[in-house]
């Protein structure tokens, strides 16, 4: 068998491999969609993302016979490692042909280099953080990923197993079909806390959109804190996804809950906008932005993004239901017929249950 070599990624040469072997990988995969490049340059870029602000990445191809087979990423998180007082790196955007020593070596490859820094476990699929795209599919193949969800071939769960990698947490993905209708005790608990004088219930203030940003950025970072693999989103990072967001967002689909004036919680929900990115093969011109646009019409599903309640709420004050409830009515009432709610951590008894 030909030798693999890993290559660290140097130049814009190497960088641009990098970002389009996902097209190579997933030719005639009816279910891949296509990330926009324009997104991808931003993402890998060192200079601007602001990621690397705190923490750092490397990149690496697998190549055989001058071919390149495959990718993954070597990620320090520090602002993981100081939240969780761990020293565990993580291993991101991989992606390989269906090889096992292709995908050996690269992650052998992220092991080193984690070694090297003197971390002592290695954790992954995470692209960065819990805050992007994370986790490898396991079931679920038989469809494509609602926007911002992970997607991968059935054959890399084999690949990582036999590499030597455990689940260490599970990421559920929930459905919720307008003609079956709500689950009755959400619509119970829901109703009756919107029924309470000192709760409110609002649309996202596109006016106000950055004092919008501020607030909920804050009740994010400390609704979050107790969870699993969370880590606090910096001004910077918050601001930046924030801006990447805006065009997309519908704000009858953003909730936020004030109790007695003061804002408690929100949920955000975006259209499934992977429905028309999908038919643009990852670039916006000349013809794909035309196409966007035409195809936008045709979304029928949304996507429950992120959801949060300030923690002394979280345990009985019922606003995660009527958030989830009114996040549904809303969705359905506009022209949606599903809604995607993911993920949640398979410790989240409340949701899953």
């Amino acid at each position: 068998m030909s030798k693999i070599d890993i290559i660290s990624v140097t130049n814009s040469r190497d960088m641009r491999e990098f970002m389009l072997l996902p097209w190579k990988i997933y030719h005639g995969d009816p279910h891949w969609v296509p990330p926009l490049v324009m997104d991808l340059k931003k993402l890998f870029d060192k200079t601007k993302y602001p990621f690397f602000l705190h923490s750092e990445a490397d990149f690496f191809l697998a190549r055989r016979n001058g071919e390149t087979v495959g990718r993954i990423a070597a990620i320090l998180n520090n602002n993981h490692n100081k939240f969780h007082n761990e020293r565990c790196a993580f291993f991101g955007f991989f992606e390989a042909a269906n090889d096992q020593a292709v995908a050996a070596a690269l992650l052998e490859k992220a092991a080193d280099w984690a070694r090297d820094k003197g971390m002592t476990a290695l954790r992954g699929p995470a692209n960065y953080s819990t805050n992007d795209t994370c986790g490898l599919l396991v079931e679920g193949f038989d469809s494509s990923p609602v926007i911002l969800m992970s997607y991968n071939p059935r054959y890399y769960v084999d690949l990582i197993e036999k590499a030597g990698f455990a689940k260490v947490m599970d990421l559920y993905a929930w459905w919720m079909i307008e003609e079956q209708g709500l689950n009755p005790k959400i619509i119970r608990v829901g109703e009756k806390v919107l029924q309470e004088e000192n709760i409110k219930l609002r649309t996202l203030n596109m006016k106000n959109f950055w004092g919008e940003v501020e607030m909920i950025k804050k009740i994010y970072n400390e609704a979050w804190s107790a969870n699993w693999g969370f880590v606090p989103m910096t001004d910077a990072e918050f601001d930046f996804l924030a801006r990447d967001l805006k065009p997309a967002v519908d704000p009858r689909l953003v909730l936020i809950v004030e109790k007695e004036g003061e804002p408690v919680g929100f949920s955000l929900s975006l259209p499934d906008y992977n429905v028309a990115l999908k038919k643009i093969n990852g670039r916006l011109l000349p013809f794909g932005l035309f196409k966007l646009l035409y195809h936008k019409r045709r979304i029928k599903h949304i996507r429950v993004l992120t959801l949060g309640v300030v923690r002394k709420l979280q345990a009985n004050s019922g606003i995660g239901a009527a958030l989830y409830m009114e996040t549904f009515r809303r969705g359905t009432a506009i022209g949606f017929n599903a809604g995607d709610f993911s993920w949640t951590l398979e410790s989240n008894t409340l949701i899953n249950r």
